[in-house]
Order: structure tokens, then sequence, then C-alpha cells
């Protein structure tokens, strides 16, 4: 009855170019800064390799049961558009999915969308009777979409 892929999308204004926007997204060391997600696991394990920052970086994680594992990478970026990502969980279970970060101007502000697509197997069709995915990943976007504002802002 559930749909075999879903999506989660939020945006939010930020005042702040682009440029200033996309270098805290760009660069995977720079993430502790806004992503929630950076905070689930005070002791998580993680790599960067590949490219600095931009297309080509990528950053790997290894945490407890919330933080989980696995690696992402940059695969587009663009300082006026913004950033496209693999990303692929390996606990606590494992996905492929896709995650991006675009750029919108907004008059005198910069509109981010976060966004993830992927595939959804039978499984998580079957806990989505149950948990509500939107709901759930969405308030971590919406967070982490607040903490980049207030970094990017400062």
């Amino acid at each position: 009855m559930r749909p075999p892929s879903f999506e989660v999308k939020r945006s939010l204004e930020i005042q702040a170019p682009p440029g200033r926007i996309y270098l805290l997204l760009a660069d995977f060391h720079q993430w502790s800064r806004w992503s929630p997600y950076e905070k689930l696991d005070p002791a998580m394990q993680r790599s960067f390799s590949g490219a600095e920052s931009g297309k080509g970086a990528v950053y790997a994680w290894e945490g407890n049961g919330k933080a989980g594992a696995g690696r992402m990478e940059i695969v587009e970026a663009a300082p006026e558009r913004g950033i496209d990502m693999k990303l692929d969980f390996i606990r606590p279970f494992r996905a492929n999915d896709h995650a991006a970060f675009t750029f919108t101007p907004a008059g005198d502000a910069t509109r981010v969308t976060w966004s993830m697509q992927g595939a959804a197997p039978f499984i998580a069709r079957l806990m989505g009777l149950f948990i509500n995915m939107d709901q759930m990943i969405g308030k971590d976007f919406e967070q982490g979409l607040a903490n980049l504002k207030a970094a990017a802002e400062q």
C-alpha cells in the first residue's frame, strides 16, 4: 500500500549569500557547526577522504545505535546552486539514498532546501505503517536548517 520510494524535503530562508552557505555544506569538516546528526553520539568515529571540499569530498561515520554507520560523497557542487550527495547507510539498516541542498534566490536571502530521496523496500514500507518517516526525518532537517541559518548569518 505504500509507495516504493520516499522523499523528505524542508526549506528555510537564510539571510546570507549562497556562497557563504555553500562553504558550510561543501566542507564536511564544517558539519559539526550545524548538523543535528553530529550530536547523536559524542564518541562517533569520523573519517574524511577524497577532495577537501566540494565534488569528491567523502565523509564516513561509525557510531552508536542512534548514529549508525555510513558514508556520504558529494557528487555535484556549485556555490550558486548547492550540492548533491550520494548517501549510503550501513547501520542500523542498509540504504542507498540521494541527498541535496539546493539554493534559490529569495530577495536579499537564499532559500535553502534540504531533500533526501531513496527506495523504500518492503520492510521500510511496513515500518511506514507505524512510523512517519517524513515527520521523523523532517524534524531533523528543520533543526539542521535552523542551525545552518544561525551559522551562516553570524
